[in-house]
């Protein structure tokens, strides 16, 4: 039997001792508070589903300078990368051996010359003759012979002087139209206009409007042509578009993500698919007053292929995925949360839509989404969805 202080313990006085040891045993710690969570309401408006495209720049008009007579390069005149004139002078040839050619046809038009006056002499001092029968038949033919010969002769020469001056003109190389010229192929003293050497010797380029060609896989293609392509209405079944409606209805994203000021409208397209690529070529053009946007830059070009009406969005940040599958954690009346899985649609910057699942005017929570669990309760705190998209009006989501 157990002894106390030299005294032995009945079997009720240790039962008494023992529940009054368990008596201050330290009570269970309460529960934790609810969790702090942001949340925001789910909205509905109408939004415009948009396409992403990457192109690259190039001008509206793009020439190659090309040195069309073989010769020694004898004068640049202009300043490269400067806007450039119709009809200015860009570069100089030595002339030369193209104005010996000019002069040498020019002899050869004098020789016919000379000969068809020969032969019209004879001509007419013959045709009397033969009226009077002086002279025979045969002496008339023969004359009249010379005398058509020497007209085609002369036209020859002619033909000759004029090729001749041609080639003699293309010793000065003008520009076709007005825009900016880049840097020259070839320097003063070089053989330009046969390989090896340079042919082309430069690009003039007009870069207002700047055109942008970009490529898009055939869905894609289907969707902008329902939105664009369809609505275009042509003047005649040759595909003549002047007078069709153009919008401007694209935005041009530069390489630095800023955005160009001036919208555009598609302008051109591919007659067919690429069949080896699987892709459709398109053109549109933009307006580039200030020249900012030079030809050969990447760009992104945004359409809007879609226009949703009241749909269903939330922040991007308020999906979870799990092994393929998207949720949402819905707050409801009671605080509780409800684990949700949802279909969701294109995103609209950070927005998402929602295609199924979620109804306008719930509540899903934005952060903590790891620490939720179905049934969790937790204190919300309602975010304005204007403070999360710049897009959003204020007071949507709140």
């Amino acid at each position: 039997m157990p002894v106390f202080a030299g005294r032995p313990l009945s079997r009720l006085s240790l039962l008494a001792l023992v529940a009054a040891l368990a008596g201050c045993s330290p009570p269970e710690p309460p529960p934790p508070p609810p969790l702090d969570i942001k949340v925001v309401e789910a909205i509905a408006r109408d939004a415009d589903i948009t396409l992403d495209l990457v192109g690259q720049t190039r001008g509206s008009i793009d020439i190659p300078i090309r040195a069309r007579v073989q010769g020694f390069l004898e004068s640049i005149e202009f300043e490269e990368g400067r806007p450039v004139k119709k009809g200015q002078v860009l570069y100089t040839i030595d002339p030369d051996p193209f104005r010996a050619k000019v002069v040498e046809a020019e002899g050869y038009v004098a020789e016919a010359r000379t000969m068809l006056a020969n032969a019209k002499a004879d001509l007419d001092r013959i045709r009397p003759l033969a009226e009077m029968k002086a002279v025979s038949e045969q002496d008339l033919d023969g004359a009249q012979a010379r005398y058509d010969a020497s007209i085609g002769s002369l036209q020859a020469a002619k033909a000759q002087l004029e090729q001749a001056e041609i080639e003699f003109s293309y010793t000065r190389i003008m520009s076709p139209i007005d825009g900016s010229i880049g840097i020259s192929a070839a320097k003063v003293g070089e053989f330009v206009g046969a390989e090896p050497n340079p042919v082309v010797l430069n690009f003039v380029s007009r870069n207002n409007p700047i055109r942008v060609r970009f490529s898009i896989n055939e869905r894609d293609y289907l969707r902008m042509a329902r939105e664009y392509l369809e609505d275009r209405e042509l003047a005649g079944p040759d595909g003549d578009v002047e007078g069709a409606r153009q919008e401007d209805n694209l935005q041009l994203f530069l390489a630095d993500g800023t955005l160009h000021p001036y919208p555009g409208h598609i302008i051109a397209y591919d007659a067919a698919i690429n069949p080896t690529t699987g892709t459709f070529t398109m053109e549109a053009d933009f307006d580039n007053p200030t020249g900012l946007v030079l030809a050969g830059q990447f760009a992104r070009v945004r359409g809007v292929v879609e226009t949703r009406e009241n749909a269903v969005m939330i922040p991007t940040r308020a999906v979870a995925e799990l092994q393929g599958i998207f949720q949402v954690f819905v707050v409801g009346d009671d605080n509780s949360i409800e684990v949700r899985s949802v279909e969701l649609g294109p995103a609209l910057d950070r927005l998402r839509i929602i295609e199924s699942g979620l109804e306008a005017g719930e509540r899903v929570a934005i952060e903590g989404l790891l620490r939720l669990r179905n049934g969790s309760v937790i204190n919300p705190n309602l975010v304005d969805l204007a403070s999360l998209d710049p897009k959003a009006k204020p007071g949507e989501g709140s």
